[in-house]
């Protein structure tokens, strides 16, 4: 008998979503590259081509990012257990919550799944942009339906209109983190919808998932890292330090790449840009000079970068701190989320692995007052 640990190389369901290939470092979703999909279109599009299966035309495209907008605005409920909530929570925790209420305020049980994905994408930067301004003390600042949606979640977040390159950062890095196959998160959310639960029971699962600092957490535990080294003089004896004690490189390695994470390779660019127009040069020059150690020294083992090497770099440019980094990225994969669940759905069965027994047989109860 097999024991596949981690369930590693285990195909669980038939895909025309996304598709990796990880010896050649590509990503395509629906067929079309990462690389062209990060260059030339944006979070609406993108989450359009996931959910419908091809590019919108521009009247779509209009209407789509139309209704996406509507649903920006939270219940009044949510909005007040924001207001409530300990300021020293952790961020995902307060999501998950806040989304577990989505729930319980949702009244229109006919709606399609399709609608509600859209209700919750739209949602979920609302969320996070309001308890980061509560737990500073700072007014909240209302969604605007005339803006995009990343420059309507940075708006929310920093309180004014962001730059032309800011936005296309966060454009970027939010299709970048849109979907990836049958991740961890992404597989939790499949065996809770297989249960034929409803959908916000499934994304609460998806997000305690992600949570974890082997999944979610790693690009804050990277940025950590270049923070902690401080100089780029110094990234050379940190690193083999870290080897010599067993320790991880954070944002090196990954289960499906034995390249560089093609994610990785457009946030980079992104990651130089940003760090420039904001002040944060030098902890660029320290995560490329970690970077070209790194390979230097893992790279014969197929260890490279991957997303989250650069993208906790970018986030926090962006202003979010790091403990909010896997809010950032459960915005973006709700719709890889949304989207597996309703493709499972479509010849749905019941996730039920088996374990094997290496326990004993046929022991011998003994009463309570005879046990010594």
């Amino acid at each position: 008998m097999e024991i596949n640990k981690g369930l590693e190389n285990v195909y669980v369901k038939e895909t025309s979503i996304t598709y990796i290939d990880g010896e050649l470092g590509r990503l395509y979703y629906r067929g079309y590259s990462i690389f062209d999909l990060a260059e030339l279109s944006s979070f609406e599009e993108t989450s359009y081509l996931i959910w419908y299966g091809k590019l919108p035309t521009q009247s779509q495209l209009d209407e789509f990012k139309k209704r996406l907008a509507e649903h920006r605005e939270l219940p009044a409920s949510i909005v007040d257990f924001l207001k409530k909530v300990r300021k020293d929570a952790n961020p995902m925790d307060v999501l998950r919550t806040a989304v577990s209420m989505m729930g319980i305020e949702d009244n229109n049980k006919s709606e399609s799944l399709l609608d509600k994905a859209i209700s919750i994408t739209a949602k979920i930067p609302t969320i996070i942009s309001y308890y980061h301004r509560l737990r500073k003390n700072l007014d909240l600042v209302e969604p605007r339906n005339d803006l995009s949606h990343a420059e309507n979640f940075l708006y929310m977040l920093n309180g004014n209109l962001p730059s032309e390159i800011e936005r296309k950062v966060l454009d970027v890095a939010l299709i970048l983190h849109m979907d990836h196959e049958m991740n961890a998160s992404t597989f939790a959310c499949l065996v809770v919808a297989s249960t034929l639960s409803d959908i916000y029971s499934a994304i609460v699962g998806g997000i305690s998932a992600l949570k974890g600092p082997l999944h979610g957490a790693a690009n804050s535990e990277a940025l950590k890292m270049f923070i902690e080294i401080g100089r780029v003089e110094n990234v050379e004896e940190y690193i083999l330090k870290r080897l010599e004690n067993k320790q991880r490189i954070m944002g090196f390695g990954h289960r499906i790449y034995k390249t560089y994470d093609p994610r990785a390779l457009i946030l980079k660019k992104y990651a130089k840009d940003i760090t420039r127009l904001k002040g944060l040069e030098e902890l660029y020059k320290i995560a490329e000079r970690v970077e070209q150690v790194g390979i230097k020294l893992l790279g014969s083992k197929g260890i490279y970068p991957n997303v989250d090497f650069y993208s906790g770099l970018v986030f926090y440019s962006l202003g979010f701190e790091p403990d909010f980094f896997p809010t950032v990225f459960t915005s973006a994969r709700v719709v890889g989320w949304t989207a597996q669940i309703m493709e499972y759905l479509q010849d749905n069965r019941l996730i039920r692995p088996k374990a094997k027994y290496v326990g004993e047989i046929g022991k011998t109860y003994v009463p309570i007052h005879n046990r010594s």
